[in-house]
């Protein structure tokens, strides 16, 4: 029996896992997208979208999700729902172990994505597109002349705070030290902003009804606390690439991103990242989706020497 060797595996259906799809089936390559959950990633748990093109009124990350698996499959692209246990990339063919049996490709497309580091309270995750956010430019619009607290102190949380100032009737930054570790370019733009400090506390407990109405704040040292109302909650304090299965074979920078550049290739000929998983600047649904669509041009590429 002769096992099928993909020209394409994608490990990831999120909106950079399956525009590599859609692009490389459209130029006629074989390709396979291994997802462990649904199609869209981070994207498919947001329930309102409203900055990516074309839909006018905004869609649901699910919905969107659900779309973009459906015109990679138009053009051919197979999607496996399985779990990647072991992957051995520099092999020929790169072989990917899954829970439904091994994959084997030429080339494979790493779409593994990033998660936003939560703040561990046990009522967070249910309040998820309920007043909790990890996404300033993704959910700011929804607080427009609201009040919001932003929790964290780095770069991520600076840039969240002065776009939210620009959205939003009042924004409170709270962060657990009494400086910010945010660049310098960052702290004396806040300085000029209606941003207010809120120094030396974390967020204690997220209040809510139906909604998030308000944060209690624990001042670090003495454990007092206080009572903040909100109708938001932006938590910036990094993200989390999963990037585990690939440690040891593709480069990585120190927060554990891959290294690639704009032409998505990584460390290791015929693999590429694409979306948040990459070392890059802005990590966005349409930014993924550009990723997807160069990698399709660079696995061309790439195929085409290796026919040669």
């Amino acid at each position: 029996m002769v096992e099928k060797i993909y020209d394409v595996a994608v490990i990831g259906g999120g909106p950079g896992g399956y525009a590599a799809a859609l692009y490389c089936a459209r130029s006629g390559l074989s390709v396979l997208v291994i997802e462990k959950m649904a199609p869209g990633g981070q994207m498919a748990t947001t329930g309102q979208v409203d900055n990516y093109p074309g839909f006018d009124e905004g869609i649901d990350g699910f919905a969107l999700g659900e779309r973009m698996k459906r015109g990679a499959e138009r053009f051919g692209a197979q999607t496996a729902f399985a779990e990647v246990g072991l992957v051995d990339l520099r092999a020929v063919p790169k072989t990917i172990e899954t829970s439904d049996g091994p994959v084997l490709a030429h080339t494979v497309v790493l779409a593994t994505g990033a998660s936003p580091r939560e703040l561990g309270l046990p009522e967070e995750r249910g309040l998820r597109g309920r007043g909790i956010s990890y996404c300033a430019t993704c959910d700011g619009m929804l607080y427009r002349d609201k009040t919001v607290v932003v929790a964290g102190g780095g770069n991520s949380a600076a840039e969240d705070a002065l776009y939210l100032s620009k959205i939003c009737k009042k924004v409170y930054l709270v962060h657990r030290r009494d400086a910010l570790r945010a660049s310098a370019v960052y702290q004396k733009a806040l300085e000029g902003s209606p941003v207010e400090f809120l120094w030396n506390q974390t967020v204690a407990e997220v209040l809510h009804g139906q909604r998030v109405s308000g944060v209690r704040l624990q001042e670090v040292g003495s454990g007092a606390t206080r009572e903040v109302a909100c109708d938001g909650v932006f938590v910036a304090i990094g993200r989390v690439p999963d990037t585990a299965l690939f440690r040891g074979q593709v480069e990585m920078d120190e927060q554990g991103y891959l290294v690639a550049d704009e032409t998505t290739r990584t460390s290791l000929p015929g693999v590429f990242a694409v979306g948040d998983v990459r070392q890059k600047p802005l990590r966005q649904i349409v930014t993924a989706a550009a990723d997807g669509a160069v990698a399709s041009k660079f696995v061309e590429e790439y195929l085409a020497q290796l026919g040669g």
